[in-house]
């Protein structure tokens, strides 16, 4: 409590946040603003979302229906689905994100490399591959019926199958 009785942690500060993707952008930025306000340099907005959710954004939004829902918790950067759960890295979750967001959509791959690495050319197509079969293991891993399937010369789609119950009468 200060002498006035307020909680300093009840008092409103202002808190600068600057969005820089490269390392030398967000150092030359620290030595520009310095001193000016408390500051908070991120690479992406995805960064910032997991640094600070807004009010809007749920801990954990699902992303298909049905008892079998994957649902993605971009404040611990984990899926979930029937009671189990498996960490993500920022690419998987970046990427998982975009493939979720509505309307469901096929993404092309310079698109899906654009929106994760936020960068033009380079080997997009391989880079968005290795990230795909490993979000793939960790998506059989959870055991829903979602997965990304690849819609040929165009790119990448999320899809939900059911595995048909195989039984005997």
């Amino acid at each position: 409590m200060t002498p006035d009785g307020l909680d300093p942690a009840d008092e409103l500060y202002t808190l600068l946040i600057a969005v820089a993707p490269s390392p030398a952008e967000r150092i030359r930025l620290a030595e520009r603003l310095d001193g000016i306000a408390p500051l908070l340099l991120v690479a992406d907005l995805g960064e910032l979302r997991r640094l600070i959710p807004g009010p809007h954004q749920a801990a954990a939004a699902p992303t298909m229906g049905g008892d079998r829902a994957l649902v993605l918790d971009s404040v611990r950067s984990r899926a979930r689905c029937q009671g189990r759960e498996v960490e993500l890295t920022r690419l998987e979750l970046d990427l998982l994100t975009c493939l979720t967001t509505a309307p469901i959509r096929v993404w092309s791959y310079a698109e899906l490399h654009r929106a994760v690495w936020h960068e033009e050319g380079g080997e997009q197509r391989a880079d968005v591959q290795s990230l795909v079969k490993r979000l793939r293991r960790k998506l059989h891993e959870l055991g829903t019926g979602t997965t990304i399937d690849a819609v040929r010369g165009v790119g990448l789609r999320l899809s939900e199958r059911r595995q048909p119950r195989v039984g005997r009468s």
